[in-house]
């Protein structure tokens, strides 16, 4: 296997970034666009989720029941926050390293080498969730039964995934990035036939317990405070992802406007899907039938919807988006520890990168090799305790966005008098999101650490969420003040502030191609 090392005192590019060796203009804006989107695994991510958010507090007035789209909607306020400050701080920076790289510079390097371990934490338990749904729904594409229902097939095609998309991502950024547009197509168009299908028939056949829908469902007053900030974690879970169209920044055509720009349009076209869809979803059956099969509601649906021949569709979707997301989950978190490694922050041979493919190679197939490691006791644990994974996920990225926010505002904190739009756009917005979201990371850990609310029963009195979420982060502390002994030198190093200025510059944008 071919490898070079880079060194992290190595050549520095026009706008400033270390150059670590990855393939430069590999890949254009539409194609941050597509790996922002598919990230978030939008028919996975509804299919894992939305039945637990309309289960929240109960089905009764005092939970979230038919007001699921409302809490997608409060989500959305936070993750749009978030994005902004993405764009301002790659339009500074467009560091592979994302939010290791930028909490670095603004906040000191204890606080980004956390972030850059939250980054690593959220995406290497999220792989366990991903792979098992993509090798239940690989054996009831083929009807399967036997086999999706056996555990060791499950484990057994989950680490094949895992596998298989390592790989991918290994082989380069170009295939990486056409595969995803494939894959991404058949998503949304599938998604979008369910929907158009299961409110036709909402209207035209009134299945049982069918409900029409209402502006009501989007009114997040309908419900009880704190039970609505609950459910915002499970949003946030279902909108993580966007930022992985940043990570592949250093791949990318106008590195530092493109990739930015791609994750606030990200964003924007996840909220329609997200309220379409669960909308949809919800009107065939009514909450009740969400609730009921809170683990897989599309494939519930998909019989009922779409009839004993279509709803292959939706398996061949949610499966579409498992696999799409297994591979879009290792490709920022292996440039995430590559950026770690040129910044002297983490081992050198975590920065090698392919002579041939431009790929972080140690990177990437030790992302693989650990999800493998990580994903095989999760899911022969039981199914509760990939349940409460899924719950644990939330508090890394509420912690990792929230610190983005806060690190815009005091990255560009000498430019937010410039004017109004600055002191909005660059100080006040990305502020407010990363606020919003540690208070709802605050609210969770409260909620989720009462055992009535969470499937597992608890370790030492702790809940399993918590273990994982919180107690996950915790490790990472750990782990960064051992690491101030090997790593002096990154460990050193100043605050900073943005160069005065850069945000008023005007922008020479590329052609939008893929």
């Amino acid at each position: 296997m071919a490898t070079a090392s880079v060194s992290a005192a190595g050549p520095v590019q026009p706008n400033g970034v270390m150059d670590k060796g990855l393939k430069k203009n590999a890949i254009g804006y539409l194609s941050n666009i597509v790996i922002g989107v598919a990230s978030t695994a939008p028919a996975y991510s509804l299919a894992a989720t939305l039945g637990g958010i309309v289960l929240v507090g109960g089905l009764g007035a005092g939970g979230i029941g038919v007001h699921a789209p409302a809490v997608l909607l409060v989500s959305f306020v936070p993750m749009l926050l978030i994005a902004g400050a993405y764009r301002a701080l790659n339009r500074a920076d467009p560091d592979s390293g994302t939010t290791f790289a930028w909490t670095t510079r603004a906040l000191g390097p204890g606080t980004g080498w956390v972030n850059g371990w939250a980054i690593f934490l959220a995406d290497v338990i999220v792989m366990a969730s991903l792979s098992q749904i993509a090798a239940v729904y690989t054996f009831k594409l083929f009807s399967w039964e036997s086999a999706a229902n056996s555990q060791g097939a499950v484990v057994a095609a989950a680490i094949v995934w895992i596998a298989v998309m390592t790989w991918i991502c290994y082989r380069g950024i170009e295939l990486s990035a056409r595969i995803q547009q494939i894959l991404l197509s058949a998503e949304i168009a599938i998604l979008g036939l369910f929907s158009v299908v299961a409110l036709v028939k909402v209207y035209s056949e009134h299945p049982a317990n069918s409900i029409k829908p209402s502006l009501s469902w989007f009114d997040p007053t309908a419900v009880p405070f704190n039970i609505l900030i609950v459910g915002v974690l499970l949003g946030v879970f279902i909108y993580w992802g966007w930022d992985s169209g940043v990570a592949v920044n250093e791949e990318s055509e106008d590195p530092s406007e493109g990739p930015g720009r791609a994750a606030v349009v990200s964003t924007i076209l996840l909220v329609f899907i997200y309220l379409i869809v669960s909308s949809a979803a919800q009107a065939f059956h009514g909450p009740g039938f969400l609730a009921a099969n809170e683990s897989d509601v599309l494939s519930a649906l998909g019989k009922p919807v779409l009839g004993g021949v279509l709803y292959k569709l939706l398996i061949v979707a949610v499966l579409t988006s498992a696999s799409a997301s297994t591979q879009t989950t290792i490709l920022p978190t292996a440039r995430t520890t590559l950026s770690m490694a040129h910044w002297r922050a983490v081992a050198a041979v975590l920065g090698r990168v392919h002579k041939r493919y431009l790929t972080p190679s140690v990177s990437t197939l030790g992302m693989g090799a650990i999800s493998i490691a990580v994903t095989v006791p999760l899911l022969l644990l039981s199914e509760h305790v990939l349940t409460d994974s899924i719950t644990a996920i939330g508090f890394p990225i509420c912690f990792y966005y929230g610190f983005t926010g806060i690190a815009c505002a005091v990255y560009y904190r000498h430019e937010l008098r410039n004017s109004v739009r600055d002191f909005i756009l660059l100080g006040l917005a990305p502020l407010i999101g990363g606020l919003m979201l540690f208070y709802v990371f605050y609210k969770a850990l409260v909620y989720y650490g009462e055992t009535e609310h969470v499937e597992s029963p608890p370790i030492l009195g702790i809940t399993l969420p918590i273990w994982m979420g919180v107690g996950g982060l915790l490790l990472g502390v750990v782990l960064m003040i051992v690491s101030r002994f090997y790593f002096r030198p990154f460990f050193a190093r100043k605050l900073e502030t943005v160069k005065p200025g850069l945000f008023e510059e005007p922008v020479e944008r590329a052609p939008a191609h893929f």
